[in-house]
């Protein structure tokens, strides 16, 4: 909304030209983010408390986290309102990028929430079924699918993807686009949540995720930066830069009480939606096959669930990890949780490094 004043308002101050500029919105709405999150943080932990809002913590899990046993939960709310709340106030809330990626961080919030509400107020250990939660997310994909495919933004949407490291080759999808599109979603909407096991672990690692996308969202929205690097130019793309500026805002912001020991834990509300958006982001700037490098850890922590189960039922009983996903290892392993955090923090800015260098090595 302050996007629209500024606009109104340069036909009396020149100044305010300066917000037409994506990179002043983005740096806008990473301020602004912040500022939420600091601002609603201790109310809205005040609350969790008040109403008795707390995790519960599995008895399977690391011993040492049974003294995390009552630490408030839910607080993605915090996180989807430093974001949506900044979005909204300087991003084009008229372009279709911004009103796809609101779309897929709402509904999956919405999940998340109702998960968060079954386990912490209604006591039901296991929340909502995997099963429905599940639907959940596929729907959402096949969904926003749909929608790109008969109403796209442009005709760049044609059931195609780039390769990373190469510019010359492009894979096409076909019929199996739309699939392709819910199971991106789907996946990584999963790996962040099976990330979000530490205190500041996931959050963490999803703000570089978000410097990263920052990045490529602008290169990809400007026809001259694009043909200089040589990737898919996708005109209105740079707009997502300031949705992206509002999560790495509420990414840091969030960190704040999340650090350990963390004050409040994110949940699935926060985490599914998360990583839903990281993986639309991708989809919109056709680099889905990016998710593999930028998100690195979080397909490295689903890859060790996957690998532990299937070693487990198919080879007796064996396992490959001391615990899945892959942190519980390193923590039983003996590395205490803030050295397993900063290290993962380490190799996902690594990851980062290497996708922002697909721009130039192709």
């Amino acid at each position: 909304m302050l996007y629209y004043l500024s606009i109104y308002l340069t036909q009396y101050i020149s100044g305010f030209n300066l917000f037409r500029y994506i990179t002043t919105r983005a740096a806008a709405a990473t301020i602004t983010a912040i500022l939420i999150s600091l601002l609603l943080g201790p109310l809205f932990i005040r609350i969790l408390k008040r109403y008795q809002i707390k995790e519960k913590i599995r008895a399977e899990g690391p011993q040492t986290h049974l003294v995390k046993e009552g630490t408030p939960t839910m607080g993605g709310i915090i996180i989807l309102a430093a974001i949506i709340i900044p979005t909204l106030l300087w991003a084009d809330i008229t372009n279709y990028f911004i009103l796809m990626v609101l779309l897929v961080t709402i509904w999956l919030g919405m999940i998340g929430f109702m998960d968060d509400y079954l386990k912490a107020v209604k006591h039901q250990a296991k929340g909502m079924v995997a099963r429905k939660k599940l639907i959940g997310q596929i729907s959402l994909g096949l969904i926003f699918g749909l929608i790109l495919t008969l109403l796209p933004p442009n005709s760049s949407f044609d059931g195609t993807t780039g390769i990373p490291f190469f510019k010359n080759y492009i894979l096409s999808l076909g019929i199996l686009y739309v699939p392709f599109i819910a199971m991106v979603i789907t996946g990584f909407s999963n790996g962040v949540n099976l990330t979000d096991g530490l205190d500041g672990l996931a959050i963490g690692l999803s703000g570089i995720c978000f410097v990263a996308f920052m990045a490529l969202t602008y290169v990809a929205g400007r026809a001259d930066f694009s043909n200089y690097l040589q990737i898919e130019y996708v005109p209105g793309a740079g707009e997502m830069a300031v949705y992206c500026g509002a999560a790495i805002g509420a990414a840091v912001g969030f960190l704040w009480f999340n650090s350990h020991p963390a004050d409040v834990f994110m949940g699935d509300t926060g985490a599914l939606a998360l990583g839903g958006v990281l993986g639309a982001i991708a989809i919109l700037i056709k680099k889905e096959l990016l998710l593999v490098v930028v998100g690195g850890v979080f397909v490295l922590e689903a890859l060790s669930v996957i690998i532990q189960v299937l070693s487990y039922k198919y080879r007796g009983g064996k396992r490959v990890f001391k615990m899945a996903p892959l942190h519980h290892h390193f923590e039983l392993l003996g590395w205490p949780e803030t050295k397993v955090v900063i290290r993962f923090w380490i190799i996902g800015a690594l990851f980062a490094l290497m996708t922002l260098a697909t721009l130039k090595i192709r």
